[in-house]
């Protein structure tokens, strides 16, 4: 009698059947996608490497534009994309590499693209005025200073990394 409590029946069968091979075939369909919605995410992301943009000997006192390209890697795409810097020497001899884009709309800034303001870098979109150094004049449209390269000098070269927001801005 027990033997027919525990008997499964061909309904029931046919039902456990195709139901454990739909969850499988399910199943491998939908890893491949999680899988590929996920991967991105879960792959580690490399710090930036410096690039190499002039050699220290061609960087003078007056700011001048380098124009480099970093590799960029946006989720299974990668590509160069272009990028610039401000490069100049200091009064102390130090090396100074800011970002040529404002800090008000993201326009491109120009050393001495003011006549009426000379020694200054200036953004045409808004007459936004930053000094030598990439602090922003007061009464600008601007409200933060330019952003500075992370830079190191090797072998003679100068290489610039990411840039990053000034201190105290």
């Amino acid at each position: 009698m027990s033997e027919k409590k525990h008997r499964v029946s061909r309904r029931q069968f046919l039902n456990y059947t195709l139901t454990g091979v739909g969850g499988f075939m399910a199943a491998g369909m939908l890893m491949p996608m999680v899988r590929f919605a996920l991967d991105p995410v879960l792959r580690p992301t490399a710090g930036q490497d410096l690039v190499a943009v002039t050699q220290v000997k061609d960087i003078t006192n007056e700011p001048q534009r380098f124009d480099f390209k970093v590799k960029v890697v946006d989720a299974w795409h990668e590509a160069d994309e272009p990028r610039s810097a401000w490069v100049y020497k200091n009064d102390k001899g130090e090396i100074v590499a800011l970002s040529p884009v404002c800090k008000h709309l993201g326009c491109t800034v120009n050393w001495n693209g003011d006549k009426k303001k000379p020694n200054h870098f200036y953004c045409p979109c808004h007459g936004g005025l930053y000094t030598k150094d990439g602090k922003n004049v007061p009464g600008t449209p601007p409200v933060k200073g330019l952003d500075i390269y992370v830079q190191k000098v090797k072998d003679g070269t100068l290489y610039l990394g990411k840039a990053k927001p000034r201190e105290g801005a």
